[in-house]
């Protein structure tokens, strides 16, 4: 059964959306299968996948509000070779259209329950808000990814996010945890970034990634050729960087289904 991870952080421009789609690029290439789900109404995960969002026959949208169901709404042809279910800004009309709705925070579980078991993994691109959408995410997930700068005020925003993922938990998702924290946009040259990667580690332990995601220029320009930066320019340090991260996600996977194997 597929495990299902929210990309989330009420900060924008931290890299969620390069994270969803170079994760879910770099996981497919090897051999595994992948959904990524476009939360976001500006469409950027859809088009950094090589899919035009204001050529959709059906988004995100009709699978929230209209209850179409999954294959219906999915793109099956992408840049990165994962399946995609595509946003644009339709999906802004959602959180209205679903205000009234009886258990709306569930749609997307829902939507999800009968297909878990046909991937491996099934990334959720967040809008950088609390809304009905994220909601959703943090609904259907196993897990929230927290891609993150090291910086003083996105430290401060990271506990903000813990207490609010704390609170959805609480409210519609009892299993929600926290999958692990991505440093990007990454200096090593820069003391305060070093300073906040040591206390990130301090405080999460092994949650932080070893996997580190550099700033770089091809990770920049890869989305505006519509492809995941490892079929852009395959030896950059970001497409590096994010092959790690999809192996460091596979170990720790393999680690704890070992654990829980010996255990049983």
């Amino acid at each position: 059964m597929a495990k299902v991870i929210a990309i989330a952080n009420q900060k924008g421009g931290v890299g969620k959306t390069t994270t969803a789609v170079n994760l879910a690029a770099s996981l497919a290439a090897t051999k595994r299968k992948v959904l990524l789900i476009d939360l976001d109404p500006q469409g950027n995960a859809t088009m950094g996948s090589g899919v035009d969002k204001y050529d959709l026959p059906a988004t995100a949208y009709e699978l929230l509000v209209d209850e179409k169901p999954l294959l219906d709404v999915l793109v099956k042809e992408t840049s990165g070779g994962y399946h995609l279910v595509g946003a644009n800004s339709d999906l802004t009309a959602a959180e209205v259209r679903l205000m009234n709705v009886f258990a709306r925070e569930l749609r997307l579980r829902n939507a999800l329950k009968d297909y878990r078991n046909s991937y491996d993994f099934i990334f959720i691109d967040c809008p950088p808000s609390l809304n009905m959408l994220t909601v959703n995410a943090m609904a259907a997930a196993d897990t929230v990814l927290v891609p993150m700068q090291c910086e003083y005020f996105a430290l401060e925003g990271l506990t903000s996010l813990v207490e609010t993922i704390n609170q959805l938990a609480a409210a519609v998702n009892p299993e929600l945890k926290i999958e692990g924290i991505l440093r990007t946009m990454y200096d090593p040259r820069n003391r305060l970034a070093n300073d906040v990667s040591d206390q990130l580690k301090q405080h999460f332990g092994d949650k932080v990634y070893r996997a580190v995601i550099p700033r770089n220029v091809r990770l920049a320009e890869a989305p505006s050729f519509g492809t995941p930066v490892m079929y852009y320019d395959k030896n950059s340090t970001g497409a590096k960087a994010y092959l790690a991260l999809a192996g460091e996600m596979l170990r720790r996977a393999d680690k704890k289904t070992a654990s829980s194997t010996a255990s049983a």
